[in-house]
């Protein structure tokens, strides 16, 4: 293996073909056009948390190298609704993406540039020539060792060219608040809003418009502090605590502090912030980690505890904890107020949807949650567009969770369907609330709508339709009948909803993502993931090998051997010859260490965990492949 992240060939690259340019001032840019610079594609998708992470890694490698880098977007859509153009500008002005983005609705440049998992990253030299193809999150180390041989090389050689990119700002659309994403209820009949993106929390009067105050100055960042010099980055979720839990403590309110990856509690009286866990650093899982048992403990120093993009969180009254959406780990965490205790709640850290026990329970990019009159906690999970339960066993010593789907499919399904639950379809939902019947309302995100679930019925009806992604639903009692109050994030408002007596019925079918299926061979499989550490580093095998491939398959028939979890980056699996289609899933991992390689690695040298899930769609046909290559890092 070498240590850089750049490929050992010269392949030309293909041209950007797709339906649209965004950040470019209506000009379509062609490959011709960016000739001189170094250009990075990164594939992407806006559903996908790991897309997110790779816009933020890359923003200080786009302004250390402006006058020589384009970052190019590649939006290749997994669902329905990020096709939509509309969305998708709504998309790039939320994350404040400040390079050009190519429209790929059909994934004609994810398919000519042999794109496999979102996030993909391929590097461009000025010439025109692929140096680098990477899968994945935590390359900029690499990237940036890699740009800085690119501009020295090319600067000789006269073919860089230094100046202005391409990118031109779009006009912003927002007001008071900027994509909204999650909302509570205060004691005195007002509403606190996480105004993500404006990097604020909003106190809205009753009427849902009037802003009584703000805390946070508004500006991207992380700072404790007052109301007015505190700072956060893209939160999203609320919730306020027990008054007889906040006499205890000095807040009253818990945010999920998404980008920042930090849980903040918030003095309602004084207005001030204080962080409560998380070191903002993004959390990765481990072997250790993944196979723990429920409610693993993670110890008891918030402050020193990684944490990655927690998207919601309630106050359980059966655990007596506040409970986290850990969406970046696609898992549930619980955080102890009292004791500063931090534990995995449920989720191996898998992608995937998979019922069963806590501690082996898959989930995918959890966003919401709510909890009914007896206490189980409701899950949007949006990556599997399904509405999932953690349901409590309190007849023992402790609690013990099950994890049940009350409606989905699984990873690749989505759509729009009323009528039984095993048969109704969501698209990415983001929120739930818990109806007075005990019913479930769902931020349907991606259709635009708001859902009901009847658990009595097993059944899914429509409340509203023709909404701007909703990302979460709160009731609202404030005045005689109960209400339900909708975050419309990307109208950059709350509204208020009637709940009615009856729901609208809709059918318009299920989906699957039309991302192209690998056409395989049935019987053996070589499997090859490719690796090679960054520049300055070298792979950590002072304890074995610092490699690990964990594999399995939907539906579980589809794999006759060669799953589960072994050292190494090469497995012999072997594919059913009666199963027609399915996907596999796989996770690859490595670790490296600041050092030369064939040098020691010195004490207390950074070390760093590389890892990448796959969910490969393959059909089962004669004639397939017999071998499948996928890239963790560069090629050799």
């Amino acid at each position: 293996m070498t240590e850089t992240v750049r490929a050992g060939y010269r392949v030309r690259a293909s041209e950007l073909v797709g339906r649209n340019w965004l950040n470019t001032g209506g000009r379509r840019l062609g490959l011709e056009d960016l000739r001189g610079k170094i250009v990075l594609l990164d594939f992407w998708t806006f559903c996908c948390i790991n897309c997110l992470h790779v816009l933020d890694e890359l923003r200080p490698l786009e302004a250390k190298y402006s006058d020589v880098l384009v970052t190019v977007g590649v939006h290749s859509p997994k669902f329905e609704h990020e096709a939509d153009p509309v969305a998708l500008a709504a998309a790039v002005e939320r994350y404040e993406i400040h390079h050009p983005v190519l429209d790929d609705p059909e994934l004609e440049t994810w398919q000519a540039y042999t794109a496999r998992a979102w996030p993909t990253l391929v590097v461009i030299d000025p010439e025109g020539y692929i140096v680098a193809h990477l899968s994945g999150e935590g390359h900029a180390a690499g990237l940036e060792s890699l740009v800085a041989e690119l501009v020295a090389e090319h600067e000789e050689k006269g073919t860089l060219h230094r100046g202005d990119g391409p990118y031109v700002p779009a006009e912003a659309t927002s007001g008071d608040l900027r994509f909204p994403g999650k909302a509570v209820a205060l004691p005195e009949g007002t509403f606190l809003v996480a105004d993500t993106g404006h990097h604020r929390l909003v106190e809205l009067e009753a009427d849902l418009a009037t802003v009584r105050r703000v805390i946070g100055d508004g500006t991207k960042g992380w700072r404790d502090g007052d109301a007015g010099t505190a700072r956060f980055n893209e939160p999203q979720g609320l919730a306020v605590l027990p008054a007889a839990v906040a006499e205890t403590l000095e807040y009253d309110v818990i945010v999920a502090d998404t980008v920042n990856h930090r849980l903040r509690g918030v003095n309602l009286a004084t207005g001030a912030v204080t962080t409560l866990a998380g070191n903002g650093v993004q959390r990765l899982l481990d072997a250790e980690n993944q196979s723990a048992p429920v409610s693993t403990d993670l110890g008891t120093d918030p402050l020193g505890t990684s944490l990655s993009s927690p998207w919601d969180v309630l106050w359980s009254t059966v655990l007596g904890q506040a409970v986290v959406a850990m969406a970046g780990t696609h898992q549930i965490f619980a955080f102890d107020p009292a004791t500063g205790a931090l534990s995995i709640l449920a989720g191996t850290g898998l992608e995937g949807l998979l019922d069963g026990a806590a501690d082996a329970a898959w989930f995918a990019q959890s966003s919401g949650l709510a909890q009914d009159a007896d206490g189980n906690i409701w899950v949007a999970d949006s990556e599997t567009s399904a509405l999932r339960k953690l349901a409590f066993d309190v007849s023992g010593d402790k609690p013990v969770v099950t994890v049940e789907t009350a409606v989905g499919a699984g990873l690749f399904d989505f759509g729009y369907r009323d009528g039984a639950a095993a048969e109704a379809r969501l698209q990415h939902p983001l929120g739930v609330a818990v109806l007075p019947d005990g019913s479930i309302a769902i931020a349907d995100t991606y259709n635009g709508a708001v859902r009901r679930y009847d658990p009595a019925a097993q059944a899914v009806s429509t409340l509203a339709r023709g909404l701007a992604e909703p990302s979460g639903v709160l009731i609202d009692s404030t005045a005689g009948e109960p209400l339900l109050i909708v975050v419309e994030a990307n109208q950059h408002q709350l509204i208020r909803l009637p709940i009615p007596k009856e729901a609208q019925s809709v059918d318009e079918g299920a989906r699957q993502t039309q991302r192209p299926k690998t056409a395989i061979a049935a019987g053996p499989l070589g499997l090859t993931i490719r690796f090679s550490a960054p520049k300055g580093q070298k792979l950590d095998d002072r304890w074995g090998d610092p490699t690990q491939l964990k594999i399995s398959s939907s539906p579980e028939e589809l794999l006759v051997s060669g799953g589960g979890t072994a050292v190494g980056l090469v497995r012999e699996l072997v594919l059913s010859d009666t199963v027609p289609e399915g996907v596999l899933h796989i996770t690859a991992r490595a670790a490296a260490c600041d050092g030369e390689p064939g040098g020691e690695i010195p004490d207390h040298a950074a070390c760093h965990l590389y890892q990448q899930d796959w969910g490969i769609p393959v059909v089962l046909q004669p004639g397939g492949e017999t071998e499948l290559t996928l890239d963790l890092r560069g090629l050799d």
